[in-house]
């Protein structure tokens, strides 16, 4: 379970998130909703302690992400927006075992993840790929795989259809929906709702750093009108 507890953080004076508090539970698959600038990415990235709170607590399977910075990130894996972002490898094989080695886990489990982690996102034989040589849904295939091969029970993605064309778009969310029926839980940051709502247990949409919707996706449909989220057409609240 992820928590947050009346979580505020500021930057350069400006509040971004304010007093916010909520739960994510094991296996839950969450949509984080909202306009650019209402909070979302910086909510993500109090889960695995990139960023800390100025006041109030994050906490990982009951224990504050402060007090175990190791086993929020191997509990919690990210994706950014921008898969380039996380890179930290020329080839595939040697980004997504990066992880696991920093954990220090012996050699032969830190290969059998990244087997799994690529079978995963049907990346399997592709480990001496050049990662500047993939296309764009690739790319986002590699970045999940990353992160799925520290084994976490959360996977957090930061608006992971980015740039995607529509065959991309379908693979990304065909991995999702695969790895959410396996038991990982799926916290997606997204301001479009079109493609991703019929796998969502829940959604929750902010606004100025706030929770102003938290709702199952039928109830927040009608809620969503005024808060700049893209939502599908057979669904949008009358005028």
């Amino acid at each position: 379970m992820i928590e947050f507890e009346s979580v505020t953080f500021a930057f350069d004076g400006v509040t971004v998130l304010d007093d916010v508090s909520l739960s994510i539970e094991d296996g839950e698959f969450v949509l984080l909703a909202g306009a650019n600038g209402s909070g979302k990415t910086t909510l993500l990235r109090h889960c695995n302690g990139l960023l800390e709170p100025d006041s109030g607590t994050v906490r990982v399977d009951g224990t504050p992400v402060r007090d175990d910075l190791v086993g929020a990130r191997s509990s919690v894996g990210m994706v950014f927006q921008h898969p380039r972002d996380q890179f930290v490898a020329a080839a595939v094989g040697a980004d997504v075992a990066f992880g696991p080695e920093n954990l220090g886990l012996p050699r032969a489990e830190i290969d059998r993840r990244v087997a799994s982690a690529l079978d995963a996102v049907e990346m399997t034989g592709r480990e001496t790929d050049r990662i500047d040589g993939l296309s764009g849904g690739e790319q986002s295939r590699v970045a999940i795989a990353g992160a799925l091969a520290m084994e976490p029970a959360h996977l957090v993605l930061d608006e992971p259809f980015t740039g995607l064309d529509e065959p991309a778009r379908r693979s990304v969310l065909d991995r999702l929906e695969a790895l959410s029926a396996d038991g990982t839980g799926i916290l997606l940051a997204t301001h479009d709702l079109r493609d991703v709502l019929p796998l969502a247990d829940r959604v929750i949409a902010m606004r100025d750093g706030r929770v102003a919707v938290d709702d199952p996706p039928a109830a927040a449909l009608d809620r969503l009108g005024d808060l700049s989220v893209r939502i599908p057409r057979a669904r949008r609240p009358p005028e």
